[in-house]
């Protein structure tokens, strides 16, 4: 039997794309339904990462309003409502993100996308983006009984891929998805450019990238084991 296509598993907000305009939209929309003031958009690292529900709270904390889970769930709907008419209106892939994939395909790899955000608005935002078809599984908040950080997450996706935990690597930007990746003993890049209020590097990732032209060569290394204990939370540079 030959071993599985090797994997990599990627975030998708703040990882594969810049979403922040477009989910900072819908957050302000459903604020100010409550009559509350718009949140700027460089808000959004100290915002984002966790879904949509984490989102809305935490607007409303940073907002000094109490919020009752009922209530929440009103305005979830409506968030994801607005979020989905708006899915793509300002977000981007980040620079580099399809010549990683190319580059990555061709040296063998196969990829997934383990998210946070609603399995439906994670496959709408990816085909809104033209790269859907990349990925051998979406799966998102929804999809599985748990999620990000709950190993279940990853591990789930891996196996909706068709590939094995000791074949895969994670990409994410966030504390999150370095815990996440931890809980399932799947090692983990993380790019440091996405959603988080503190350094990626403090979280301990194995490796930190600045660009996804550091990607391929990132992913090698962890998958050849040519990283050891001593080089861990080492940064590649373009």
């Amino acid at each position: 039997m030959t071993d599985p296509t090797p994997l990599v598993v990627f975030d998708l907000d703040g990882t594969l794309a810049e979403t922040a305009g477009d989910l900072m939209g819908a957050l302000n929309h459903v604020l100010s339904l409550d009559g509350l003031p718009p949140l700027p958009v460089e808000q959004a690292r100290s915002l984002l990462g966790a879904g949509g529900r984490a989102l809305i709270r935490r607007g409303f904390a940073a907002a000094g309003r109490p919020l009752d889970e009922s209530r929440l769930e009103d305005l979830f709907g409506l968030f994801l409502a607005f979020y989905e008419d708006h899915i793509a209106d300002h977000s981007h892939l980040y620079p580099g993100v399809v010549e990683a994939l190319d580059r990555l395909e061709r040296g063998g790899y196969a990829f997934a996308v383990c998210t946070n955000k609603m399995e439906a608005a994670a496959r709408q935002l990816l085909a809104a983006l033209g790269v859907a078809g990349r990925f051998r599984a979406i799966c998102g908040q929804d999809t599985f009984a748990v999620f990000k950080p709950e190993p279940g997450a990853l591990l789930g996706t891996i196996e909706r891929a068709g590939g094995d935990p000791a074949r895969c690597v994670m990409v994410g930007d966030s504390r999150t998805d370095i815990d996440t990746s931890k809980a399932a003993r799947v090692p983990c890049i993380a790019v440091d450019f996405g959603y988080t209020d503190r350094p990626v590097e403090e979280f301990g990732p194995d490796r930190v990238i600045g660009h996804f032209d550091a990607l391929a060569d990132a992913v090698a290394m962890l998958m050849k084991g040519k990283d050891g204990p001593e080089d861990g939370g080492g940064r590649d540079r373009d």
